[in-house]
């Protein structure tokens, strides 16, 4: 029986997704967007006030710094995270009890909460009471203020985070490592290539689209940076370690802001899906390239 051109039954099974996806992602957006060209708190009605919120937060030296504290974690978050999830994927890609045990290791630690995450670094990174800095007294050294120095706060966030977040690049690099095959790294053990040369010439390549795909999650992913920052730092000393969406929260229910809050959340939401399309059009555009040699 040939299929019916008004057959909806394809659409019933998709119905409930798409109400869910318009009721949690699109509605709050168009809201958000909405508010974000008004004056508003949770105590009055809004009024529109157009792009004032904007104008607003470009003038504001407090979101600036925000802006540049965001980008400068993601930048040194997003590529350390990367090599090192990397290297742990090369180092534990083994059929052997003890890989699997470090491989449960390592991404044990993306499933504890962020409360968790920053308790465990503040008593770390403390300079009064921490590991590190009873260490450095017991050798006769300055404790490091990691949480207190604006460079080395930003550093403390940092590794925080790296430490958090390995888990899972690391096991999407352990699989693309699996689905490799293994023939190719016959015939570069037969033309008696090094091992240098084999992961620079074979395994890199190969995982070219996985690496691209770590890179899109994690800047993603350290441009919405929130709960190190609330937590471990407070977002200072004097702003230093402020994130946007630290910024955000503060704006929204510290100050009660609602609109300028939002008009800064749609300039993060801009930033991360300008990003995201470069990445990808980048990406897109080397995958073509190569076919076309």
């Amino acid at each position: 029986m040939a299929a019916r051109g008004n057959d909806w039954t394809g659409l019933l099974f998709v119905l409930p997704f798409l109400l869910t996806y318009l009721v949690v992602l699109i509605y709050p957006l168009l809201i958000g967007i909405a508010l974000s060209f008004q004056r508003v708190d949770l105590f009055s009605d809004g009024i529109f006030v157009g792009f004032e919120n904007y104008g607003r937060l470009f003038a504001d030296a407090s979101f600036r710094q925000a802006v540049w504290n965001t980008f400068t974690l993601a930048l040194t978050i997003v590529p350390l995270l990367t090599v090192i999830a990397l290297g742990l994927a090369l180092a534990l890609n083994r059929a052997t009890g003890g890989a699997a045990v470090f491989r449960g290791m390592f991404f044990s630690s993306s499933v504890l909460s962020v409360t968790i995450v920053t308790l465990i670094w503040r008593f770390v990174l403390a300079p009064d009471a921490g590991l590190l800095g009873e260490a450095a007294t017991a050798l006769g050294a300055e404790p490091i203020p990691f949480l207190s120095h604006p460079t080395w706060s930003l550093w403390a966030l940092a590794i925080t985070t790296i430490w958090w977040s390995v888990g899972l690049p690391m096991m999407l690099f352990l699989a693309g490592l699996q689905q490799i095959p293994g023939d190719i790294y016959e015939a570069a053990a037969l033309d008696r290539a090094s091992k240098w040369t084999t992961f620079w010439r074979v395994t890199l390549p190969s995982l070219r689209r996985t690496v691209v795909l770590v890179i899109m999650l994690q800047t993603a992913a350290q441009l919405q940076i929130f709960g190190q920052a609330q937590l471990l730092t407070g977002g200072g000393p004097g702003g230093a370690t402020r994130t946007m969406v630290l910024f955000i929260f503060e704006g929204a229910f510290g100050r009660w802001e609602l609109g300028y809050a939002a008009a800064a959340a749609e300039i993060l939401f801009l930033l991360i899906v300008l990003l995201t399309l470069t990445q990808y059009a980048a990406t897109m555009r080397g995958s073509e390239d190569e076919r076309g040699r």
